[in-house]
C-alpha cells in the first residue's frame, strides 16, 4: 500500500478551475517531484494535500487511512497534520523569535512537549542542517539560504512521515539554492518520503525518484525520474524540457 494516494482532486477559485481531477500516489521512501510551467496548479494541490486550501472533491489516502478532501474534519486536519511536514517557499519564520526558538515553537505549543526535551530535538535537528551554530540569532541576520534550512530543521523536529515542500529555493539567490539542495539530497539519501514543487530540473534528474509534469491544472506525464528525462512520453514534456535546457 502507498504511504499516500490522491484521488480526483478538483478546485475552483471562483470562476477559474485550477485543479482538474489530479490523482497521484506517492510510495514510503520516494523522493516525488512535480513540475510544470507556473500557474499549472502545482502549488495548489500540495496545499490541497495539507489541508491549507479546502479542495472542491477528491479523496486523500494517507498511512492507511482515507478521507473525503471536500469534508473533512477538523479532527482529521489534526490528526493527519501531526503525521507530515510542510516547508514553504518564503520560509514563514517568526521574525521575533530566535533560531532555537522557531524550531521549539511547534514542539512545545502544538505538541505540549516540555521546554528542555522540544530543545534538545532542536538543536539535533539543526546540527543536521548545518545551522546549531546560530541558535541564538534571529532570521533578519540569516541568509535566505540559512532560513530555508531554519525551516527544514522545524519541519524535522516533528518526526513527519512525509515532508511537502513548496518550491523551497525559488526565492533563493542562486548562490544560496545549492545549500539547501544539498539537505534535501541528505534527506533524500536517508529515506525521508518527500514531495516537492520545484523548478530545480538538476534536483529533480538526480535526486527524485519519481517526476509528476503539471500543466493546466492536469497531470500531463507522470514516471520514474531516468526515464522522465531520458524518454519523455508527451510531446508537450518534451517542450517542457526542450525550453528548460535551452536556457
Amino acid at each position: 500500500m502507498p504511504m499516500l494516494e490522491i484521488q480526483d482532486i478538483h478546485k475552483s477559485f471562483g470562476e477559474r478551475e485550477v485543479l482538474k481531477g489530479v490523482g497521484l500516489t506517492v510510495e514510503k521512501g520516494a523522493v516525488v517531484a512535480i513540475l510544470g510551467p507556473s500557474g499549472s496548479g502545482k502549488t495548489t494541490l500540495l496545499r490541497c494535500i495539507n489541508f491549507l486550501e479546502k479542495a472542491d472533491s477528491g479523496s486523500l489516502l494517507f498511512d492507511g487511512e482515507r478521507v473525503d478532501l471536500a469534508r473533512v474534519s477538523r479532527a482529521d486536519v489534526a490528526r493527519l497534520r501531526r503525521k507530515t511536514a510542510f516547508v514553504f517557499q518564503s520560509y514563514n519564520l517568526f521574525r521575533n523569535k530566535t533560531v532555537l526558538q522557531n524550531v521549539t515553537e511547534g514542539l512545545i505549543v502544538a505538541r505540549r512537549m516540555h521546554k528542555d526535551q522540544a530543545e534538545a530535538i532542536a538543536v539535533r535537528m539543526l546540527e543536521k542542517v548545518g545551522m546549531a551554530d546560530r541558535c541564538s540569532q534571529y532570521p533578519h541576520q540569516l541568509s535566505g539560504g540559512q532560513q530555508q534550512r531554519v525551516a527544514i530543521a522545524r519541519a524535522l523536529a516533528t518526526s513527519p512521515e512525509i515532508i511537502y515542500f513548496d518550491e523551497p529555493t525559488s526565492a533563493l539567490d542562486p548562490e544560496l539554492t545549492g545549500e539547501v539542495l544539498d539537505v534535501m539530497r541528505q534527506l533524500a539519501a536517508e529515506g525521508m518520503t518527500m514531495l516537492v514543487v520545484t523548478h530545480e530540473m538538476g534536483f529533480a534528474r538526480d535526486v527524485s525518484s519519481h517526476v509528476i509534469f503539471m500543466e493546466d491544472g492536469r497531470i500531463v506525464e507522470s514516471a520514474p525520474s531516468a526515464e522522465f528525462f531520458a524518454n519523455p512520453r508527451q510531446e508537450r514534456t518534451r517542450v517542457f524540457l526542450s525550453r528548460i535546457a535551452n536556457r
